[in-house]
């Protein structure tokens, strides 16, 4: 995990006064390429960190802090930790490296930098659409989030409403990024990319002391999950195309059984019989649908319906 390298490169850093890429290649058991791209990337988050060429050069922090993180100003902190931050909601290792980072901050940004890394969680499973571009509302927001402050979002299609919310944290899923938030009708999540405006508030933001990030997705989820997941269809396919699958059908897409010849049957479930048959019509004979019938009559249905319009 890349966040996971982050943190551990940092640390390294900070033992050893200087390291090449080579040498941190060599312990964190990476490519030098991997190694040089994670060094980059530091730097280009705001972390000190800069190269110096040559006979004896490598890379190193500026001031030549190695005991502690207090040659880090709170913005360079601040940028650390939105990068290790969402790792450390799947690794508790990673959780383990923030909480000793923490501990080495000084006091004056201690605050800032937990707000960052609670900012903002990773969820891989998919809904089944991915956006083309990152929205350009993301930044703003996970700037409210860390400020504390209120703001003030334009939000929703043809009827935008407007509503004042306490943002709470945001959540990159499968590309798809949302905003967990308090409300007067209490807790809502708005989708990024529908975010007409976003206007931050001086407004100091409500947000329960005891909230964790993580756990209050799961329960978005558990939510959203009870919802869609009505009907459940059991597909037999090669095994080299279930991550396809599984990109289209998001969380509702489980393998329940190895078959011979390397294929492999799961399980996919959406609030129709249609919107399953719809998903699976493109793959032709590539997938069998063993069950509902229901989903195999609206394939029928979609197939007779191509056949009638293009067949000569």
């Amino acid at each position: 995990m890349r966040a996971d390298r982050l943190v551990a490169t940092l640390l390294l850093m900070q033992t050893r006064g200087r390291v090449t890429a080579g040498e941190l290649a060599r312990e964190l058991e990476v490519s030098v390429a991997t190694a040089r791209r994670d060094l980059e990337a530091l730097s280009a988050a705001g972390v000190p960190v800069y190269p110096q060429p040559g006979r004896g050069g490598g890379w190193q922090l500026v001031g030549g802090a190695r005991t502690d993180l207090s040659g880090l100003s709170a913005r360079e902190a601040r940028a650390l930790f939105l990068l290790a931050g969402p790792a450390a909601t799947a690794a508790p290792e990673v959780k383990s490296a923030l909480r000793k980072l923490m501990g080495a901050l000084p006091g004056t940004f201690r605050a800032e930098a937990e707000a960052a890394a609670d900012a903002v969680v990773v969820d891989q499973a998919g809904w089944g659409e991915r956006p083309k571009d990152r929205p350009p509302m993301v930044e703003l927001l996970r700037d409210a989030v860390i400020a504390r402050r209120k703001v003030r979002l334009t939000y929703g299609g043809r009827q935008p409403s407007e509503r004042l919310v306490d943002p709470w944290g945001l959540v990159d899923k499968d590309d798809v990024w949302y905003l967990v938030a308090g409300t007067a009708k209490g807790r809502r999540t708005f989708r990024v990319d529908r975010v007409v405006a976003a206007v931050p508030t001086d407004e100091p933001a409500d947000r329960p002391s005891d909230l964790e990030l993580a756990a209050v997705w799961d329960e978005v989820v558990e939510e959203v999950e009870q919802r869609r997941s009505l009907l459940t269809a059991d597909v037999v396919l090669a095994r080299r195309h279930l991550d396809v699958i599984r990109g289209r059908f998001g969380r509702h897409c489980e393998p329940v059984a190895d078959l011979p010849g390397d294929r492999v049957r799961v399980r996919v479930a959406a609030p129709a019989p249609i919107m399953i048959a719809q998903e699976l019509a493109g793959w032709g004979a590539l997938v069998e649908v063993e069950g509902p019938d229901s989903v195999r009559s609206e394939l029928a249905r979609l197939g007779s319906e191509l056949v009638a319009r293009y067949a000569r």
